[in-house]
């Protein structure tokens, strides 16, 4: 699939930051919107200080455009009503927008945490049933079953991406199955746009990781070359943590990690 120019929306937050120059680098238009202020980098990128409200304001934003990386919304555990209004009906409004406006593919930020309640000892791929690890985590199902409905009912191509820890390097011994390397984030990311014949795909954005918990769905196209275990020498407690019974989400799969933050 050829992708010539392409919204990226939460251009501000982690990820995009870490994918606003290599998607510049291979674009010849990437529109990077926040409700922050951004500086373009450089002739290639427009930026757009916006506050993505509702369906026309996102209409008004993606027209014209090939695809949108949609990024926005509340990244963690938060009031249910947050996370509804945030990430549920903000990936509406670009799923409705892209069907008015004629985008043809959406590429939606789903989570890891989705699927935290599994235990660290089993396998998951993105084929099992759902455990979210928290409030945040049934959020992004829920975006995920937009994303298949918007696929199955109107025909756009939708990838949701199950983002791991976006990190420079892991810190703690839960990224030794997790890490996303800002390197292997945006190959899965451009894999997202570019590669043909998607109708509908929820995979996990994972990096080569020996320890990692999550299946790699070759449907995407892309091979991940970085591993955590090069830096487990670095990461005090690795050893006592995947000897535990553990649950993937780690502490985010514990009940007062919702019951702090959403009450």
């Amino acid at each position: 699939m050829t992708v010539e120019t392409v919204v990226l929306t939460g251009a501000a937050g982690r990820v995009g930051s870490a994918l606003r120059e290599p998607l510049r680098r291979r674009l010849r238009r990437l529109i990077s919107v926040d409700r922050a202020p951004l500086v373009a980098a450089g002739p290639d990128e427009e930026v757009r200080q916006v506050e993505l409200a509702g369906i026309e304001d996102v209409a008004s934003v993606i027209e014209g455009a090939d695809a949108v990386v949609h990024l926005s919304g509340v990244p963690d555990e938060a009031p249910l009503a947050l996370l509804l209004d945030a990430n549920v009906l903000g990936a509406h409004h670009v799923l409705e927008a892209a069907r008015r406006t004629g985008v043809k593919r959406v590429v939606l930020a789903s989570s890891n945490r989705l699927t935290g309640c599994y235990p660290a000892a089993q396998p998951v791929s993105a084929e099992l049933p759902p455990r979210p690890d928290g409030l945040y985590g049934v959020s992004k199902v829920a975006v995920e079953a937009l994303g298949r409905l918007y696929a199955d009912k109107f025909g756009l191509q939708v990838v949701c991406l199950r983002i791991g820890s976006l990190e420079p390097e892991p810190s703690e011994p839960r990224h030794l199955a997790t890490w996303l390397s800002p390197d292997d984030c945006a190959g899965f990311v451009w894999a997202a746009l570019t590669q043909p014949g998607i109708t509908f795909t929820a995979a996990y954005a994972v990096s080569a990781n020996t320890r990692r918990f999550w299946e790699l769905d070759d449907r995407l196209g892309y091979r991940p070359h970085d591993d955590a275990e090069a830096y487990v020498d670095r990461i005090p407690g690795a050893a006592g943590y995947f000897a535990g019974d553990q649950l993937q989400g780690g502490d985010y799969a514990g009940a007062d990690y919702t019951l702090r933050h959403a009450f």
